[in-house]
């Protein structure tokens, strides 16, 4: 399939299949609960999305003050957004598949099947990940990552982040561990 049909695909097929479900859903439990309906799900969302979201702030600021990388926060924080995104969007089914990336349990499985799919990617050469150095790099680090073999950042590298201090995150390289 395309990159072309895959967008229209997402943007009128999914929208069109969403108007029918909720035409025949107004048929069957009439215009004014379906209405109430997608308002109380949108509420609902957003008020899940804020406090899913919130947490995962905490995680990540807690991996932060670890002097960790909060890799798995962060992508969380990515299903969250999506989820949100999607609960704002009138409908049936992007309500559901938003709900399920709200939810803890099916984020979890959600993200660890979205993230395969983009290691497979990244391993075929799919897709590539590109690191404009212009944007918090240090300096004499290599602005493009080979996806095949990851890159850590030189011992005593500066960038510009939120800390308590003065502004700076320092990165320490370390050796990976064997598994």
């Amino acid at each position: 399939m395309t990159l072309l049909s895959r967008l229209v695909l997402l943007f009128v097929g999914v929208p069109l299949l969403e108007l029918f479900i909720l035409i025949q859903m107004g048929r069957l439990i009439g215009l004014l609960p379906t209405i109430v309906l997608v308002i109380v799900t949108g509420l609902a969302g957003a008020t899940l999305a804020r406090l899913e979201g919130l947490r995962t702030l905490w995680n990540i600021r807690g991996e932060l003050a670890r002097g960790r990388l909060p890799g798995n926060a962060l992508f969380d924080g990515l299903g969250i957004l999506v989820g949100g995104a999607l609960l704002l969007t009138p409908g049936i089914l992007t309500d559901l598949l938003g709900f399920s990336f709200l939810f803890p349990p099916t984020r979890t499985l959600l993200l660890r099947q979205l993230r395969s799919r983009m290691e497979k990617g990244m391993l075929s050469g799919a897709i590539r990940v590109t690191h404009f150095s212009g944007f918090g790099a240090p300096e004499g680090f290599d602005s493009t990552m080979d996806t095949a073999e990851p890159q850590s950042w030189p011992t005593g590298s500066v960038l510009n982040g939120p800390t308590a201090t003065n502004g700076e995150i320092i990165v320490e390289a370390r050796e990976p561990k064997e598994s």
